[in-house]
């Protein structure tokens, strides 16, 4: 089942979904690049949903066309899984939504399992110590290339894993839900 919603804390109107899954597995928090948002990473969360695990996608709230900080959109998502009743569990993001899923488990170590992140930018942001980092990107994405991704293994050897999705551009989640949900679900053993 899936609900969409917006959360109102303080005056500010953020946008999520919560999609339910059938069965009792884990959660994991999904957060849209900029400009994303609606039905971005939908199809991955509905296909992860169908294999059992919980997806929240939080949005940007609606003043964000100028911009939230990075800052507030960690603080949104961190009242979001509040809200909902999500405590420590696996959170990622595409493009600037993995970039606040790094900084989100930087500064709420208690709220990240592991950090998931589909395609990198090349920011000086850092994630929690000792977690587990996914990285899945797209073998010709040109916005955040594959040595984003690289470089982001490379500072973590020991916990960062890379998948490719060949032939993926910078949406590859969008154009291929089927290969990044079973790159999810395969690396997690979720089913």
């Amino acid at each position: 089942m899936t609900q969409n919603s917006i959360f109102e804390p303080d005056g500010r109107a953020i946008p999520y979904v919560d999609e339910m899954s059938e069965g009792d597995g884990p959660a994991l928090v999904l957060i849209p690049g900029r400009g994303l948002e609606g039905g971005a990473l939908g199809s991955v969360a509905h296909i992860l949903a169908g294999e059992g695990i919980r997806v929240l996608r939080v949005g940007s709230r609606a003043e964000d066309e100028a911009g939230a900080t990075l800052e507030q959109r960690v603080q949104d998502a961190s009242d979001v899984m509040d809200h909902v009743g999500i405590g420590a569990t696996w959170i990622g993001g595409h493009g600037v939504g993995g970039t606040v899923a790094r900084a989100l488990s930087a500064q709420r170590t208690d709220r990240a399992l592991g950090v998931l992140l589909l395609g990198v930018e090349d920011v000086d942001v850092p994630i929690a110590p000792a977690v587990p980092i996914l990285i899945i990107q797209g073998s010709d994405d040109d916005v955040m290339p594959q040595a984003n991704g690289e470089k982001l293994r490379a500072a973590a050897l020991e916990r960062a894993t890379v998948v490719t999705i060949e032939g993926g551009g910078h949406l590859f989640p969008v154009s291929d839900p089927v290969d990044t949900a079973f790159a999810i679900e395969d690396y997690l053993a979720w089913d």
